[in-house]
């Protein structure tokens, strides 16, 4: 039986600005965009979290919510220097280790003999070494797969841990709220809200041929998930072949002006994602816009480039797409494709975490 750690630093980039910045303690932080551009929130503190500031806001929104939060510009720099002094302390307890972010990573710790094998004491051992030797506090979820450990991890947050054994998998899965499960944002909740699934637990009520006949394809993994089932290894080798966002619109839009904000918005929450991934701008092969139509047919234009994609460039392939099919659309995404590990030459491969 595995015994699987996910480790996720909290509020990472603010934390090390108020670190950093002891004048900051107390006041609500918020690391993004300014005020008055178009940017987005990459992290925010707990104190400003309290007003309702959360990561990938505008961050004018932000500011209309807590006019007295300090906004800051993000120095990925320093934040990428920490991760690997955070990663260092990981390595002491297990050489397998697959980061997700700077600020976040699975850890497969089965067979390890510190701490008498028991991986709850390596994860309180861990996270007290962070916070004495870096002045960060990171939260941790434990159990015998990726799935459980990451929403373990989210249970007692900010500073705190949960363990998850064997036989309290069902007890722990039947309460969850399905927006705890991997690809069930607040669009896929709602629908599933409407049909009368609220819990996994209720999920679970559902077979799975029922369930793949329900929500197609995903069915099935809606199926594994909402029982806490997942047999993914903690891999130190595979990387990230994309990265993506995207935005379902409460209406059609008939127009390519309507969603052009959106656009914007989008653009700046995948490039605070990309920033965060600590891959460098060399891994970028091709730039992708997507649209959903009313129908539900999808289409994808792309364009290859060098380096991160600017704005201008997504613009042109989204008003593409439109000239070329010029009907209502309910969904737009961009994305990037990533070259091959080789032509990177990146030290420290990821995987995609959308």
């Amino acid at each position: 039986m595995r015994k699987i750690i996910h480790l996720d630093m909290d509020c990472f980039y603010a934390a090390v600005e108020v670190r950093d910045r002891p004048e900051l303690k107390g006041k609500p932080v918020v690391v993004g965009g300014r005020p008055d551009s178009r940017g987005v929130v990459a992290t925010a503190n707990y104190e400003a979290r309290r007003f309702g500031i959360r990561s990938a806001m505008p961050s004018s929104r932000a500011y209309r919510l807590c006019p007295d939060a300090v906004f800051l510009k993000p120095d990925f720099s320093r934040y990428k220097q920490e991760s690997r002094h955070i990663r260092e302390i990981m390595t002491r307890y297990s050489p397998v280790i697959e980061p997700l972010s700077l600020d976040e990573a699975f850890l497969d710790v089965t067979g390890v003999e510190l701490c008498e094998g028991n991986a709850t004491r390596m994860a309180r051992e861990m996270r007290l070494a962070i916070w004495e030797e870096r002045g960060l506090t990171a939260s941790a979820g434990i159990a015998t797969n990726k799935l459980l450990a990451k929403i373990a991890s989210e249970v007692n947050k900010p500073n705190g841990q949960k363990t998850v054994v064997p036989d309290g998998v069902d007890s722990f899965m039947k309460t969850l709220p399905v927006e705890s499960l991997f690809g069930v944002g607040k669009v896929t909740a709602r629908k599933l809200h409407q049909l009368g699934f609220k819990t996994c637990g209720q999920l679970q009520e559902l077979d799975q041929a029922t369930m793949i006949r329900r929500f197609g394809r995903w069915g099935g993994t809606l199926y594994r998930q909402c029982r806490g089932l997942d047999e993914r290894p903690v891999s130190t080798s595979r990387r990230r072949k994309s990265l993506s966002v995207e935005g379902t619109f409460s209406q059609d839009y008939r127009s390519p002006e309507d969603a052009r904000p959106k656009l914007h918005r989008l653009y700046d929450d995948l490039k605070n994602r990309w920033q965060r991934t600590g891959l460098n701008d060399g891994a970028v092969k091709t730039a992708v816009v997507k649209l959903k139509f009313h129908d539900f047919d999808q289409r994808t234009r792309s364009q290859s480039c060098s380096g991160f994609p600017s704005v201008d460039l997504y613009e042109q392939l989204y008003m593409q797409l439109w000239e070329l099919h010029r009907k209502p659309f309910r969904l737009l995404g961009l994305g990037v494709d990533l070259a091959d590990e080789k032509s990177t030459h990146q030290e420290d491969p990821q995987l995609s975490f959308l």
